[in-house]
């Protein structure tokens, strides 16, 4: 028996969608934390509202969510800051052309209000289904790595004045 013949089907329902003014035609920004001037909200749908509590302590959530946009997968992607000639393995980049498009943002949450979430630091397109929302907490979420940060330079993806900016996390 190979993996194949043992695949589930796995099926989420969405708890609410993004709003934002970014649509494939205009596109979106790289990573929205790093333009923290961009502004959006996540209308949580109506029997997920109590799962909202407490969550306004935290200035910073994780979001997943299902990039709805994206026809195809591709196994070799080139990231687009990156200057090399060859492709990357897709798994080793942040590219939303998955074989399971799931995406993740890290967003400030600047408010709650009757069941939306205002936020900034978006990069989705406007109606993008989110699939959850976790607390970002910088002990866990964010462990130090120096061959991660060589990889992330290579990769076009490094941003030292960011990482080396300690109030994003105050």
């Amino acid at each position: 028996m190979n993996s194949q013949d043992t695949m589930l089907q796995i099926i989420y329902t969405p708890i609410g969608v993004f709003h934002t003014d970014y649509t494939p035609t205009t596109g979106a920004p790289r990573q929205g934390i790093l333009m923290p001037e961009t502004k959006g909200t996540i209308e949580i749908y109506p029997q997920y509202l109590n799962a909202l509590n407490t969550l306004d302590w935290f200035e910073y959530i994780i979001v997943l969510f299902h990039f709805n946009e994206v026809e195809r997968w591709e196994p070799m992607v080139n990231p687009p800051a990156s200057n090399h000639e060859h492709n990357f393995g897709l798994f080793s980049t942040r590219s939303p052309k998955r074989p399971n498009p799931i995406g993740l943002s890290i967003v400030k949450l600047e408010k709650i209000e009757k069941g939306i979430l205002y936020v900034s630091g978006v990069d989705t397109f406007e109606g993008t289904p989110v699939l959850d929302i976790k607390p970002y907490l910088p002990s866990v979420d964010c462990p130090k790595s120096v061959r991660n940060e060589f990889m992330e330079k290579e990769l076009g993806h490094h941003d030292e004045n960011f990482i080396n900016d300690s109030t994003f996390f105050k």
